[in-house]
């Protein structure tokens, strides 16, 4: 379900268009909508304290990534961009675990972890490739600064998943509300710096409502991986990795649907690349 959540949400916000401060700006506030309605209806008891802080930042850090990730769906479009985050998301997620949580203890695993992300950034850097360099107004390709805003992103996401972790009896349901608030929080302070530009009125413009129904899917997904990733389910480190195979329903999403066009060796290169990443993040769930 995650992986269909999230592996959708990409290409509603693509088809719904808008500017990256419209899109982050619908997609928190129907986060927020919804995570709303489910504590209401579950009756969650609100998190106070350092539970409530970190939960809060957790949704901050990951409204200051999926901005970046926005301006790079700009430059390189939603087909080439996913599997670039979804490879920095699993690179970052491996190396949390090994340093931070300290899995992967023997030799073998890590071993067979850091081989799984070599293979990993070999096939995200197998769905980069373009026969031709297209001019910016022929397509926004432009490659080098995509990568760099998804790169940096990464610190976002990374902040996502780490600060939840700092609790670990915290539940799911009880995170999902201040989580919302964090995105909501940021992505208001964003617009309303975006609005000083004359030129910019993200709190008059229609897709920074309609992209509410992007944050639907975004928090369908956040909703049910927080319950993914509990120790009873598929537990944090398979939960996450599970939920990055997104990025096949993502980048074929924008390939068919958003109609961003590949030739027939790109999408060779594409469909190897999204082949190593999947094969490379399954393997890491059996260590």
């Amino acid at each position: 379900m995650p992986m269909i959540g999230w592996g959708f949400f990409p290409i509603i916000t693509g088809k719904f268009g808008g500017k990256p401060v419209n899109q982050i700006l619908g997609t928190t506030y129907g986060t927020l909508i919804f995570a709303i309605i489910v504590a209401v209806v579950r009756q969650t008891p609100f998190l106070t304290g350092k539970q409530f802080l970190y939960t809060f930042l957790s949704g901050a850090f990951w409204s200051l990534g999926q901005i970046l990730v926005f301006y790079a769906f700009s430059e390189m479009g939603v087909s080439r961009t996913m599997p670039i985050s979804t490879g920095f998301q699993l690179i970052g997620a491996s190396l949390w675990s090994v340093i931070v949580l300290g899995e992967w203890a023997s030799g073998k695993s890590k071993l067979i972890g850091f081989s799984a992300i070599v293979l990993i950034i070999f096939g995200v850097w197998l769905t980069t490739y373009s026969e031709k360099k297209l001019p910016k107004s022929d397509g926004g390709v432009n490659a080098i600064k995509g990568v760099v805003l998804v790169a940096f992103a990464e610190i976002g996401y990374l902040g996502y998943s780490a600060f939840p972790q700092a609790f670990k009896h915290l539940d799911g349901f009880q995170a999902f509300l201040p989580q919302a608030l964090g995105m909501a929080v940021v992505a208001t302070i964003f617009a309303v710096a975006t609005k000083q530009n004359r030129t910019e009125k993200p709190f008059k413009t229609k897709s920074s409502y309609t992209n509410i129904i992007s944050g639907f899917f975004f928090a369908f997904a956040a909703l049910t991986y927080l319950i993914s990733t509990r120790p009873s389910v598929n537990g944090l480190a398979t939960g996450f990795i599970l939920s990055q195979m997104n990025v096949i329903i993502a980048t074929l999403g924008g390939i068919y649907i958003l109609h961003e066009g590949k030739t027939k060796k790109e999408m060779a290169f594409i469909v190897s690349g999204l082949v190593l990443v999947v094969i490379a993040g399954s393997v890491t769930t059996l260590l």
